[in-house]
């Protein structure tokens, strides 16, 4: 699948490299160099650095309540513990849960990992920022997906995002041309947050408006991790909250989430909302519970029913996969938060089964990988029926 995770060059470019590094005009080019490395990191690097980020970079903190929501053990999947450590071993997994009608019946971790830690998220931030547009309107701050985004970012106007809509936004199909390869220089994907900024501007919103229309809204489909982030400024300035303060507020406190959870911030000090989301094996798992409810009292009744649904035609490729709101949908009506370098919630409603995984990939993408990935599923959901 092209394009399920996109983010280090796009969105840790503007970062500081360290918790006492503050961005500056004197060493911004800089910072910017040493975050579009984390795509070039070595396997030694990755292992060590996905469970460390809050270590390298500046942030948020998602705050836990003082009562969680317990994930009691349930009856062991029957699955063979050959093919779990084979899947462990090929797919470079530092953690595995497997959750069926809120109950725990697979846990597993490696590469250094365990219960206390957090794994980087990578693209799987993208369907926790579209759960809080949902959060949004619900809450009033937004009227609705088919307001134009002009109206919550006026700065927008007079470039490609003129007539474009949240929903548009939601489903990447805005209409505005846009380049994810990750292996070009010159791609948007690359350069978002690598150019100077005006005084004064947000950095998210100063690129994106530049971009050209290449077709009408709403007709095409191309992945785009800037119209993530845009998202994540929308929700902002129509609550006047930081992302982390508001996912507190509308799911990690009341959901009962166990730990912590770290956003990471660009030069701006805003959240990199495309991505950059650290959190708990166990907590992602939770994320999964609650799209899988429905979000009752947070987001719109029927806010889940569509955010995970197919909502566009995706070309052939895709491999059968679809997409909804920032969530993609896998054939056999389940659906899927994915990121590169192997991260993933998967949740099968029918089942009531959550399958997470966090990973440390040897390549950001690749054919071989997914379908290993998807053959795993294949097998524990096999197993959950029994």
């Amino acid at each position: 699948m092209k394009g399920i995770g996109l983010a280090a060059a796009l969105v840790l470019a503007g970062v500081a490299s360290a918790q006492s590094v503050t961005v500056t005009p004197d060493n911004a080019a800089k910072l910017r160099q040493v975050g579009a490395e984390v795509l070039f990191w070595s396997q030694a690097q990755r292992d060590q650095n996905f469970r460390e980020m809050e270590k390298i970079f500046p942030g948020h903190v998602v705050k836990a309540g003082g009562k969680v929501r317990p994930l009691p053990a349930g009856k062991p999947l029957p699955i063979a513990e050959a093919d779990v450590k084979a899947a462990m071993a090929d797919l470079n997994v530092a953690g595995l849960i497997v959750v069926q009608d809120g109950k725990v019946r697979l846990e597993r971790y490696g590469l250094g990992y365990g219960p206390e830690g957090r794994w980087t998220s990578f693209s799987v931030a993208k369907s926790f920022t579209s759960t809080l547009v949902g959060a949004a309107i619900r809450d009033g701050y937004i009227k609705s997906i088919d307001d134009p985004v002009t109206r919550y970012i006026p700065d927008l106007a007079g470039g490609g995002y003129d007539g474009v809509t949240v929903r548009q936004l939601l489903t990447m199909t805005s209409g505005v041309k846009w380049n994810e390869d990750y292996t070009d220089p010159k791609s948007d994907v690359a350069r978002m947050f690598s150019d100077d900024v005006p005084a004064g501007q947000d950095p998210t919103v100063w690129y994106m408006k530049r971009l050209p229309r290449e077709s009408a809204p709403g007709t095409k489909w191309v992945y785009k991790t800037g119209e993530t982030n845009l998202i994540g400024v929308l929700v902002e300035r129509a609550t006047k909250k930081t992302l982390a303060d508001y996912l507190t507020e509308k799911v990690w406190k009341p959901w009962g989430m166990e730990r912590d959870a770290f956003w990471m911030t660009n030069a701006a000090g805003s959240e990199v909302s495309g991505c950059c989301l650290s959190v708990s094996l166990r907590d992602y798992a939770r994320m999964g519970l609650f799209a899988l409810s429905g979000g009752k009292g947070v987001v719109p009744d029927d806010w889940f029913a569509h955010a995970t649904t197919n909502q566009v035609p995706l070309p052939k490729d895709e491999g059968g996969f679809g997409y909804g709101y920032q969530w993609w949908t896998v054939p056999g009506g389940r659906f899927a938060a994915i990121g590169i370098f192997g991260q993933s919630i998967m949740v099968d409603p029918a089942k009531k089964l959550v399958v997470v995984m966090s990973g440390s990939w040897p390549a950001a993408t690749g054919e071989k990988l997914s379908v290993a990935r998807a053959a795993f599923w294949g097998k524990v959901e096999a197993a959950a029926d029994k």
